[in-house]
């Protein structure tokens, strides 16, 4: 059914006014979201959702070559959902890397067109402020061209607050040493009431806010994710993107939206049930409608596993991140489907040309590298990510 047919039919009158304003692309409310994940029917919010998706990006659907460095994952914070960190009493169950150890992860990638490292951990107590410019600096000299995107602000503000510099100052030296850009872990669910039931002790959501804030004032683009799936409502959900959505309207700096599905495997949220495909898909759809202002909705394929985030490729997400070449263990640890998390280009290629979408590589910027739609890729032994 046409998109204009489907809201002139719909009987809910509310919806029906939903339905308008996302054609006259007007901006929903607040009342609007909460009403769309109480009433919106899949076939409802997708559809609109998909319209929006191609007014925007036709069929272009977006991947990087990334790989991550997760240089530990002892952590002095305990996060109720978080089943990839050991608390440093009990650090030798987890990981420490050095600095060399870290830049030998580099150096696997010497002579591969992988354009993003992504790192990201837990909050080590001795992995401070200098320890990391270090780490980029080494990067950035070892190979210049490849884009640093590290760093949540739960590690920025413990970085910051151990080494006694403020957000701006702290930021313009990680800036400085390589960093170049921001991912969106961290931000869970701003609400509080939420907040403190399930990461009491990291940083809350104004510092989380205020950081990304600081980081577009100096020019670093970000992300911005949200944990979805758990024990908030559906008016915490939309109080998260309102947050959000505000932040760029100020300084149009965020470069994509990540819900994130919340995993329940070997955590103390292991009581709390998983979220179903048709929930995920609807909060997809959603994240579409009202965050007007983001350019780009990227599905997180690891978490999500490899059929779903496909699917979500028809409820508005025009990105599904990138190569990975199994460098995270944040979802595999958690249980999700992906528990050796890497795809080569020919995989995240087919995966996008089998759904009728158009496979387009990018940095981590999105400016366009390669369009792949009418490439017919050959394996190739001079570029190992192909294979």
């Amino acid at each position: 059914m046409p998109v204009e047919e489907l809201v002139f039919y719909t009987s809910d009158e509310q919806l029906k006014s939903i339905g308008k304003k996302v054609l006259n692309n007007e901006r929903l409310s607040f009342e609007d979201g909460v009403t769309l994940f109480e009433k919106g029917s899949l076939s409802f919010v997708g559809t609109l959702a998909n319209w929006v998706r191609e007014q925007k990006h036709g069929n272009s659907t977006y991947f990087n070559r990334n790989f991550h460095i997760e240089p530990t994952n002892i952590c002095v914070f305990s996060c109720n959902f978080c089943s990839y960190s050991r608390l440093y009493a009990h650090r030798e169950e987890g990981w420490e890397l050095s600095v060399d150890d870290m830049l030998n992860i580099v150096k696997k990638y010497d002579g591969q067109p992988v354009t993003e490292v992504h790192i990201v951990g837990g909050v080590h107590p001795k992995m401070d402020l200098k320890f990391f410019a270090k780490l980029l600096k080494a990067i950035k000299e070892h190979r210049p061209d490849l884009h640093i995107k590290g760093f949540t602000p739960v590690e920025l503000d413990y970085m910051f607050r151990k080494g006694k510099v403020g957000i701006e100052e702290g930021l313009q030296m990680l800036k400085d040493a390589g960093l170049q850009s921001l991912p969106g872990g961290g931000a869970e669910i701003f609400h509080p009431e939420i907040r403190q039931q399930i990461c009491d002790d990291k940083v809350d959501a104004e510092g989380w806010l205020n950081i990304h804030r600081a980081a577009h004032k100096l020019g670093m683009h970000s992300n911005a994710t949200m944990l979805y799936g758990h024990i908030e409502s559906f008016w915490h959900r939309v109080d998260h993107m309102e947050r959000l959505r505000q932040l760029q309207d100020e300084t149009k700096g965020f470069n994509t939206f990540i819900p994130l599905k919340f995993r329940n495997g070997d955590n103390a949220m292991s009581n709390v049930p998983e979220s179903n495909v048709v929930e995920d898909m609807r909060m997809y759809a959603i994240a579409r409608l009202y965050m007007d202002n983001f350019p780009h909705l990227k599905a997180y394929w690891p978490m999500l596993g490899r059929q779903n985030a496909q699917l979500t490729l028809s409820f508005g997400v025009n990105d599904i991140d990138g190569t990975i070449d199994d460098s995270t263990k944040i979802y595999s640890m958690a249980g999700s489907e992906e528990q050796t998390p890497a795809m080569s280009t020919v995989e995240l290629v087919n995966l996008i040309k089998q759904v009728k979408r158009e496979p387009i590589e990018r940095d981590t910027l999105y400016n366009v590298i390669t369009n792949y739609n009418n490439v017919d890729l050959k394996e190739s032994v001079t570029d190992p990510l192909l294979n």
